[in-house]
């Protein structure tokens, strides 16, 4: 061991400086080691980053349910279509604007009763329509 230190190093003095040959594989040994386990533990620590990052549920939805959707809203939107005008607007005043029944009423200058019988028969109709339209897709 201590001809190849000579060899590399060209100075006695030098490499006989690296101690007793066994003391110096113990070094080199646990050196290695040690570079093994912090290459190991980052290389572990990549892989579980990894594995927890595939395992969170994604918030984009896939082609077919973004599909189902834009089918969904088409046949809404076609169902509102053919409501009266006065029902149509009082359920996108409550469902679409956020208005309570009593804002509703202020906002159309109707009684409240009204905009509740025009809600629930506009809803209902909604049901009936969008019923007949999921049959129609069968």
């Amino acid at each position: 061991m201590n001809g190849l230190a000579l060899r590399i190093l060209g100075d006695a003095g030098a490499a006989e400086a690296r101690g007793a040959p066994l003391g110096w594989l113990l070094t080199l040994a646990r050196s290695r080691a040690i570079d093994r386990l912090r290459t190991g533990a980052t290389r572990r620590m990549r892989t579980e980053r990894l594995r927890h990052a595939m395992a969170m549920p994604s918030n984009e939805s896939g082609p077919e349910e973004r599909s189902a959707l834009s089918e969904r809203r088409r046949l809404v939107r076609a169902a509102l279509g053919r409501l009266p005008a006065e029902q149509r607007r009082t359920i996108e005043l409550a469902f679409f604007a956020g208005l309570s029944h009593g804002e509703i009423a202020d906002d159309l200058r109707q009684p409240l009763g009204t905009v509740k019988t025009r809600i629930r028969l506009g809803m209902m109709r909604l049901r009936q329509t969008l019923a007949e339209a999921g049959k129609g897709a069968l």
